[in-house]
């Protein structure tokens, strides 16, 4: 019974959701790439569109003070979501992809005269990861000379301790690793592998973006000096994210986006940068994204964090006994038992045609690679079809999952 406290009790919340597809009822299972909003998110972001839009800072008049406080408020909230500390900052940015791109840029650039990657260092970033954390590292190994090393996982998609340590070195300057593979479900031991990154001697970089919906990791726990994050994965607006951090780390990162609001002072050859978080953040922000994220944290503290983990697990789990008792469909990851994802392959069947019958019935999955081909070619497998849940999805819906997909089975087949 416990495991079912949150059936069905915040669907109505979800406006998006009141609708049918192919006539059948929607069962959204796409959440590992885009969550609705609940109402609570759209009403926070149209009373402020509506009574403060105004550009931030500078601005003499109301509504520019209304909007920067605004602005400041939803930092303020974000922050002490994802557990910062008193050392910690947050910089807004457009989502998870625009945060990492800042790091692995700001580490390999010489805006701030010298890049703090050089010739002869060693980037580790582990095989699990979504494309927006490791295409940028690449980058900036190729820009300033340093090499790629990858933390390859065992035939199961787990990642070890050990192989991490004989990876590490001197010559160590950032390890990258993600809090949940989105291709799999697959959550790593993050947190020892974060810290034994540290104890190295490595900047330590982890991409929370399937995490914060519903296992937010509390950054000041962590041996972690850059944390990013999405709000369309938390219920909030698309377009919206943060990279949070130790302000010494950040404060070693030359800037991205070089423009207006993220400078001290310019003259005709040169110019000085503001302080953070105000220097990572050039340009005219996304004050009501930033706004509609605070009211997506604030949602799911109402709801209740570990009520939200437990209801997905729930669901995963659920989904994994059916899907696993279909002949010729292998689930991913089956064990990852802290996770909100069930991927799955299938024999004689390509995925994008059960994405296209799921679809007939009403079900939205996700399918393809899922942004993290490395990943998928390590373990030997190609495209997936992947479900993930949220906290409106129902045991009901897993039922109509596995039906489906064994009708697809049969029709493919």
């Amino acid at each position: 019974m416990g495991d079912r406290l949150l059936e069905g009790a915040h669907a109505g919340q979800f406006p998006g959701l009141a609708q049918r597809i192919n006539g059948a009822p929607l069962a959204y299972l796409d959440n590992a790439a885009t969550t609705h909003m609940p109402q609570a998110v759209i009403d926070a972001m149209q009373a402020f569109e509506t009574g403060s839009r105004a550009n931030i800072h500078r601005g003499v008049h109301t509504l520019s003070q209304r909007s920067t406080e605004a602005f400041d408020r939803a930092r303020d909230t974000l922050k002490r979501f994802i557990g910062a500390g008193p050392s910690h900052e947050l910089v807004f940015t457009s989502g998870t992809t625009e945060a990492l791109n800042l790091v692995a840029h700001g580490l390999s650039d010489t805006g701030l005269g010298r890049a703090v990657l050089q010739p002869g260092d060693e980037i580790v970033a582990s095989a699990l990861e979504h494309h927006a954390n490791l295409v940028p590292w690449q980058a900036a190994a190729r820009r300033s000379g340093a090499k790629l090393h990858v933390l390859r996982p065992d035939a199961q998609g787990r990642l070890h301790v050990d192989d991490l340590a004989r990876l590490l070195g001197p010559r160590t300057r950032v390890f990258a690793i993600t809090a949940c593979a989105n291709a799999t479900g697959e959550r790593p031991p993050f947190e020892v592998l974060l810290s034994m990154a540290a104890e190295a001697g490595a900047l330590t970089v982890l991409d929370a973006a399937q995490a914060v919906a519903h296992e937010v990791p509390r950054l000041a726990g962590l041996a972690c000096d850059f944390m990013a994050f999405s709000g369309h994965k938390m219920y909030g607006p698309m377009g919206t994210g943060a990279l949070a951090g130790r302000r010494a780390a950040l404060e070693r990162l030359a800037p991205l986006r070089l423009g207006g609001d993220m400078v001290e002072w310019v003259n005709e050859q040169d110019a000085t940068f503001a302080e953070l978080p105000a220097r990572l953040e050039g340009g005219t922000p996304n004050v009501g994204g930033a706004v509609g994220m605070a009211a997506a944290a604030d949602w799911i503290d109402s709801i209740g964090r570990e009520a939200i983990d437990a209801h997905v697990r729930a669901l995963r789990a659920h989904a994994v006994s059916l899907l696993s008792a279909l002949k010729g469909l292998r689930v991913l990851s089956p064990g990852a038992d802290r996770s909100a994802i069930a991927s799955f392959v299938a024999d004689d069947a390509h995925p994008h045609d059960l994405g296209t019958l799921l679809d007939r019935r009403g079900i939205a999955v996700r399918t393809g690679h899922h942004c993290a081909q490395p990943l998928l070619e390590c373990l030997g497998i190609g495209p997936t079809t992947r479900a993930s849940f949220a906290v409106y999805n129902t045991h009901e819906e897993v039922e109509r999952l596995a039906e489906a997909v064994a009708h697809a089975l049969e029709v493919l087949r």
